[in-house]
């Protein structure tokens, strides 16, 4: 009896300690985001975050996931979404999911929601499978205090909008995101954005930018971005960083100098890129800005006039002259409300479904009047694989996939909403090899968490959020096309977000775990 009562404590004695896990991961290639070699060992979870990491990590758990032959890496961050208006369109967010990414930085171009605090409490109730922090977005806040109008701020206005900034830091925004592409943005001059990255720059956050050119004049915007930077004292994103313009094929030499020469001289900057020849925005983006200030009613009386839709033709007839093209093939439109037939197609070839002469000047008509019926959406095919390539391999620039959540069928949208983490890690790592799998893990993590300050993600570190991807580095690969757009990526198994199990064997599971992150100023 003595004899069995010693071995019930030695028992206990060598129980005492041993910890139970949610999720034990075992024998996987960890990929830890620091840009530092794999190696094998086992990761386990517990109440949402990482407990334990390494090769003598050996708990019991509720769930074990063996991941021999598989990457297990941190969850991707994608710096550079749009999911405004579209978070309730699928709540399990899989088109992100399925890409391996567990966190979407929203807010970016200029646009997001004003009340930055109340659109994150609601993120937290809506409940997505991902993860989701959010920018101010400058257009947004100058249309909340001047609508569209085509002018400087006044005092007034400009404290007011100065104050909409204040506050979405203080509710938690991770910085200011501009769109001077776009309306009203277009309008603003640098002294205006400088004042208010001053007051994102007081609460830590990042200026991230959608810069005025990113063709003929990208250097001149590049300037622009920079000045911002110094003036402001504040760190800066260049978003979807390319060179747009078949003219413009090979500059990546000359604007990565320039970003190169910034951080020598000590100002933080930083770039972020789709793996694609072709963008995505409105078609809007052809027509001259003044065109475009006020509202739609507005626009469609200015393009009525005869005089002024002269000038937009000889307008969008000198892009093609630029571009040293004969027709708008490079303009094909993703999604037009008024009729859906159009979607697919280039404005080439809806100039001709329209009965028209195969023209220039006849497709820049139909242009204006895609404008007056209110607008489409569209891709545009215009930049090179070798500046594709060469900016991928700049060490300071992050993947971004420029993306909504997506549904399938809804519309031709660019591939890049289904497929952009898959495709690099495909086609230009494994495939081409223009870049490392463990450096290119590291833009995909670490590099968008230490970027915009989410102090527990983007790297596999006990104490960490458990957000963790686990794929297949021989089989990940993109399907979406732009000729058939709507498929999922193949090759990510596993994709854990806040300690749940999403994604398990390549298929969504019905769980959402996401959560609102806030910014450094939150109070």
């Amino acid at each position: 009896m003595r004899f069995l009562l010693i071995i019930s404590l030695l028992l206990s004695i060598s129980s005492f300690g041993q910890e139970n896990c949610d999720i034990l991961i075992s024998n996987g290639k960890i990929i830890d985001g620091t840009g530092n070699s794999w190696y094998y060992g086992n990761i386990a979870i517990k109440d949402g975050k990482i407990i334990k990491i390494g090769r003598d990590v050996n708990l019991s758990a509720a769930k074990t996931i063996d991941a021999k032959g598989l990457i297990v890496a941190p969850g991707f961050i994608d710096v550079h979404t749009h999911l405004e208006d579209d978070e309730t369109k699928d709540s399990e967010a899989k088109s992100f999911i399925y890409d391996g990414v567990t966190t979407c930085i929203t807010g970016n171009c200029g646009s997001s929601n004003v009340d930055i605090g109340k659109y994150l409490q609601w993120i937290d109730s809506l409940k997505l499978s991902i993860n989701v922090a959010t920018l101010i977005g400058h257009n947004d806040v100058r249309k909340a205090v001047m609508g569209r109008a085509n002018r400087d701020a006044t005092p007034d206005e400009m404290k007011r909008m100065n104050d909409l900034v204040e506050k979405a830091m203080k509710d938690g925004a991770v910085g200011l995101s501009t769109g001077l592409q776009y309306i009203p943005g277009v309008y603003s001059k640098t002294p205006e954005i400088v004042e208010l990255a001053k007051v994102a720059a007081k609460y830590n956050g990042v200026y991230a930018t959608h810069m005025r050119y990113e063709g003929d004049s990208i250097a001149w915007s590049i300037n622009e971005s920079l000045t911002i930077g110094r003036e402001a004292n504040i760190p800066v994103e260049i978003s979807h960083f390319k060179c747009s313009g078949q003219n413009n094929w090979g500059r990546s030499k000359e604007t990565l100098g320039m970003v190169e020469a910034a951080r020598k001289e000590g100002l933080e900057v930083t770039i972020d890129q789709y793996p694609y020849t072709a963008s995505s925005t409105t078609l809007s983006i052809l027509i001259p800005e003044a065109v475009l200030a006020d509202g739609q009613d507005s626009i469609r009386a200015r393009l009525q006039r005869p005089e002024v839709k002269k000038q937009v033709i000889s307008s969008l007839l000198e892009i093609l002259k630029r571009r040293k093209l004969k027709h708008f093939a490079y303009a094909v439109v993703a999604n037009y409300a008024p009729d859906t037939s159009y979607n697919g197609k280039s404005i080439e070839q809806i100039n001709l479904m329209k009965g028209r002469k195969h023209k220039k000047k006849a497709e820049a008509e139909t242009i204006i009047d895609i404008v007056m019926s209110g607008g489409a959406s569209a891709v545009f095919h215009g930049m090179s694989e070798e500046d594709v390539k060469r900016i991928m391999q700049y060490p300071f620039n992050m993947i971004a996939s420029d993306a909504s959540i997506r549904v399938l069928g809804a519309g031709m949208p660019h591939p890049r909403g289904y497929g952009t983490n898959a495709r690099v890690l495909g086609k230009y790592v494994r495939d081409e090899k223009i870049i490392s799998l463990e450096e290119t893990i590291r833009r995909m993590t670490s590099l968008p968490a230490q970027k915009f300050q989410l102090k527990d993600r983007g790297l596999l570190r006990e104490g960490y959020a458990a957000d963790i991807v686990i794929f297949d580095e021989k089989e990940v690969k993109d399907v979406s096309t732009f000729e058939k757009p709507h498929a999922y990526s193949k090759g990510f198994y596993f994709v854990i977000v806040n300690g749940e199990l999403t994604v398990e064997n390549e298929k969504h599971i019905g769980k959402r775990a996401g959560k609102a992150l806030y910014g450094p100023g939150v109070q």
